[in-house]
């Protein structure tokens, strides 16, 4: 998958944050780089959210 913003990598989680943090319906998804803009997160508090995603059970993030 590539970024609908700037075309870079895309990962699952990077997927699953995009649909959690800005709509679950979306079929377009942003990159890491992207997402920490758009929120201005860290990589560590990004990957503190997947974490706890995970811990909650979200079947976005396996």
């Amino acid at each position: 998958m590539k970024c609908a913003v700037c075309g870079g990598k895309v990962t699952p989680d990077d997927a699953g944050l995009t649909k959690k943090l800005i709509n679950r319906a979306r079929e377009d998804y942003l990159c890491r780089e992207c997402l920490k803009k758009e929120f201005k997160l860290t990589d560590a508090q990004l990957d503190r959210l997947v974490e706890n995603f995970r811990k909650a059970g979200c079947t976005l993030f396996k």
